[in-house]
């Protein structure tokens, strides 16, 4: 999974991308992996893997991971090539969904590029940039499918449905909330717009207000509104108590964010969020050479789940052994699970849900 983190310039965006990598990295002890100066891997907390690890001692514990791209160059007319607006949008389109920073305080001595803190009017510079973009790629669309038409029904079809979604971004509405049907929507995520993205708005708010009670922050309410209309999900976080939360030892951690009265990190909170909006569950695998969770989407099947570890488990498919994580812990084993008949054999049809502890049995 990869969540690209935007906004515009002094709104917090790289110092969340800063404390969350690094909160990641040493929460979970897995190696910071730095891919390109603006891009990082972070283990996924998951408290059921450190069990399994603690039940099996395996050699190797590997945990479920997510990558951050810190994408700048936002300014306005990004979309014409202004300022790195080239590179922010070929950098957004490699990503799963749009992590949005948007700045819900007021500060003098942060230099607001806009003039001061509006979070409504920063969510539509960024949208506008992004829906002129996709404009240009659906007037491309329209186009191909009616020099393809030629009589051709389905041509005529797709050309007349990208018209309506041109309307509808030329009414400054994202290519996510149009209405249409599952079918036409498989159509149209074919052309890889920007708008389509599931964005997560994260309201950065300064540290006396969120931690005071962030639902009456009147600018966190604003998004808080905005994002309901779209069927985004918003965030409240304060980047600045994250990066200290970052610099902390796990024990400190723990105490500071009980001192503060929050009971996750920004970055649990996050990931959670992630998930929820991309509809993705986690399973695992646990043995004595390794204990490891595997991302995978709601509604995935036994076999293609398999095929997450190697095309060989998909292809040669014959069951899966099953058991909740729940049902494994009360246990205390996997024999005595077994021996209480929580272990079930799953065929080809069983739907893997958030939890389960497999082992696949296949044959190529």
């Amino acid at each position: 999974m990869k969540l690209g983190i935007v906004g515009l310039p002094n709104v917090g965006k790289s110092t969340l991308f800063n404390a969350i990598t690094n909160a990641g990295a040493e929460s979970a002890n897995y190696p910071f992996c730095t891919i390109d100066p603006n891009v990082g891997v972070v283990a996924v907390p998951d408290e059921r893997l450190l069990f399994l690890r603690d039940m099996y001692n395996p050699k190797k514990v590997t945990p479920a991971v997510i990558e951050f791209v810190d994408i700048a160059g936002l300014v306005r007319g990004a979309s014409r090539g202004e300022g790195l607006g080239n590179k922010f949008l070929s950098n957004i389109r490699m990503t799963d969904a749009i992590v949005h920073v948007v700045r819900c305080f007021d500060d003098p001595d942060v230099v607001h590029v806009e003039g001061g803190a509006d979070p409504l009017r920063d969510i539509d510079i960024i949208n506008i940039e992004l829906i002129m973009a996709d404009l240009e790629m659906v007037e491309r669309r329209i186009e191909k499918a009616k020099k393809a038409a030629k009589g051709d029904r389905k041509f005529e079809q797709e050309a007349a449905l990208f018209e309506r979604l041109r309307d509808h971004l030329n009414d400054s509405k994202p290519a996510r909330s149009f209405a249409c049907t599952p079918e036409e929507m498989a159509v149209i995520a074919t052309s890889d717009l920007l708008t389509l993205k599931p964005v997560i708005y994260a309201a950065n708010m300064d540290e006396q207000s969120f931690t005071a009670g962030y639902e009456k922050n009147p600018y966190y309410q604003a998004v808080r509104d905005c994002a309901a209309l779209e069927g985004a999900q918003v965030l409240p976080i304060c980047a600045k108590t994250e990066q200290e939360i970052a610099q902390l030892d796990e024990d400190e951690r723990q105490l500071f964010l009980e001192e503060l009265g929050i009971r996750e990190s920004g970055l649990d909170r996050l990931i959670k969020c992630s998930y929820s909006l991309l509809g993705l569950i986690s399973f695992l695998t646990a043995g004595a050479d390794e204990c490891r969770a595997w991302t995978i989407k709601k509604g995935t099947k036994a076999p293609q789940a398999a095929g997450k570890i190697h095309s060989d488990f998909e292809r040669g498919f014959i069951r899966a052994e099953v058991v909740s994580f729940e049902d494994l812990k009360n246990a205390g084993s996997m024999a005595a699970a077994r021996e209480r008949g929580l272990v079930r054999s799953e065929g080809k049809d069983y739907v893997m849900q958030d939890g389960d502890v497999v082992l696949f049995r296949f044959n190529v």
